[in-house]
């Protein structure tokens, strides 16, 4: 028997897929070149050879219950991107009828370029607003491919990322050789040999608008605590702790090279109880960064929550937790105000507004008229350099956010404590530009060379225009409302030339034997 295994793989032809320039990341409207080299052993006849680029997702949830039933573990899969060399390219290429001779190398030539977008046509799931559409149709990140990672490095030591292993997203090249064989009445088509490399994809994001916290139990952008002057003592004041959500983190689509350093401020109110009151001591700041890992075996309608993770069971969470500064803050600076009663009226309309970056916390409930104290603190926002972070997505399968915790000490005498709050936090990814990214140089030069005269210019939105009666053959024909003739629209074609979906699969749960 292993000698039949050992004849029948000697005879299989030999793949070998290399990549021009290899790096170690890969971002949007990158160029990713190579050759693809086969030798054969014996001559072998084919029917058909392929080389894509494909980007996939797997995902399995284990269901733990009492009913054995539904235990058990559900799987899914997603094929989102396919691209797919040209076939006239490489048919141009083959030998003569189809046959590897023995011994000689055979070479294919591919080119693909990173989308920016893919088809709308891969998230054909029910959705409960539109905006999930346009998220799951972004480019996921490399996600839980340690093998593509220490590959790009050079190493073997894998990074961490985080990522559990019920969840990955991965990019690869993949060449198949097939033949066509008659089996009865029918023509099957098998492969006869195949070979993949992978590669880390991190796609440019952009910075998303702050996120609406409403009504949400899982962040705490506003506490309030009462101070007293110390133990079995009266009341000091009412504190108040406050922040937005701060600008998103840009990572570098390069590896080795550093990000960008977000700023998180917080805001702080001192209502006291009388005018005699001082604002308390402050003792240390303490920032942590709370990774969130979302995924689900069936295609989600809506954006995860850890509530629905722990009431669907197909979906799951993973969470790790960072932490990124402690310093003190004993030394922060407060600054008197006066509150009018002008004042007082104005901030019990915009009571229920958010608070933006820098501005003054509404008062507390205690808080009547008089004299209140303000601080601002500036958080400093850098990520560990021994963990790989990948922006904030959300795919129809599994999703990646992050949160900001911040932990007030108050040594207070005799009651020390801390105030805490969980904000949101956003990691977002530039695109590369000038000679690392051909493909987007070769598309900026296009458009800045293109020579546009003045008569073909648009015209200026705010620019005055005169507006005439139309002329006699125009008018009366306009229809309206359920009048109005319908034009028979021809189906559009929105997949361009070498883009192929593969869906269905991506709900369907598959049981593990």
């Amino acid at each position: 028997m292993s000698r039949l295994r050992n004849l029948y793989h000697a005879q299989k032809p030999d793949i070998n897929i290399s990549l021009n320039e290899r790096r170690s990341t890969y971002t949007t409207l990158d160029r990713l070149t190579g050759l693809v080299s086969i030798t054969a052993p014996v001559d072998i006849h084919f029917d058909a050879l392929s080389i894509d680029f494909v980007g996939t997702s797997r995902t399995y949830v284990e269901r733990l219950t009492t009913a054995a039933a539904i235990s058990g573990r559900s799987e899914a899969f997603h094929q989102f991107l396919k691209l797919e060399q040209p076939f006239a390219d490489l048919e141009a290429c083959f030998p003569s009828g189809r046959i590897f001779k023995a011994g000689r190398t055979y070479n294919f030539h591919f080119e693909f370029a990173i989308p920016e977008q893919l088809l709308p046509r891969v998230c054909q799931h029910k959705i409960a607003h539109p905006m999930l559409r346009e998220l799951h149709t972004c480019l996921p990140p490399t996600f839980g491919d340690k093998d593509a990672d220490s590959k790009a490095e050079g190493t073997e030591k894998s990074i961490d990322d985080m990522v559990p292993d019920m969840a990955s997203v991965r990019y690869g090249v993949f060449v198949k050789i097939c033949k066509d064989k008659e089996q009865g009445d029918e023509i099957v088509r098998t492969t006869i040999g195949s070979k993949a490399t992978r590669v880390r994809v991190i796609p440019a994001v952009p910075e998303a608008p702050p996120l609406d916290t409403s009504g949400s139990s899982e962040y705490t952008m506003r506490k309030a605590r009462t101070v007293k002057k110390g133990l079995l003592k009266g009341k000091l004041g009412t504190l108040v702790m406050e922040a937005a959500q701060p600008p998103s983190l840009r990572l570098r689509p390069r590896r080795g090279s550093d990000s960008e350093t977000s700023m998180a401020t917080i805001m702080l109110r001192f209502d006291p109880l009388d005018e005699k009151s001082k604002p308390p001591s402050l003792g240390s700041l303490t920032s942590k960064l709370k990774v969130l890992t979302y995924f689900a075996s069936t295609a989600r309608q809506s954006l995860p929550s850890k509530q629905a993770s722990l009431l669907d069971l197909s979906q799951g969470l993973h969470t790790e937790q960072l932490n990124l500064s402690s310093r003190c803050v004993a030394n922060v600076e407060w600054q008197a105000h006066k509150a009018s009663d002008e004042l007082r009226r104005s901030d019990s309309v915009t009571s229920t507004s958010s608070l933006g970056t820098g501005e003054t916390p509404q008062p507390s409930e205690a808080f009547t008229k008089g004299t209140y104290w303000t601080a601002r603190i500036v958080v400093p926002i850098n990520l560990p350099e021994n963990k790989a972070f990948v922006p904030t997505f959300h795919s129809c399968l599994i999703s990646r956010v992050y949160q900001l915790k911040l932990e007030l000490g108050l040594p207070a005498a005799g009651l020390g404590g801390t105030m805490d709050l969980k904000i949101p936090f956003q990691i977002s990814c530039q695109g590369s530009a000038g000679p690392l990214s051909p493909r987007r140089g070769s598309v900026e030069s296009a458009v800045e060379g293109a020579d546009i005269s003045d008569d073909e210019q648009p015209p200026d939105f705010f620019e005055p225009r005169t507006i005439h009666i139309p002329s006699p053959e125009y008018q009366g024909q306009s229809r309206l409302g359920r009048a109005a003739p319908v034009v028979p629209r021809a189906p559009s074609v929105d997949a361009p030339p070498g883009y192929s979906y593969f869906a269905p699969s991506h709900t369907a749960r598959v049981p593990v034997f």
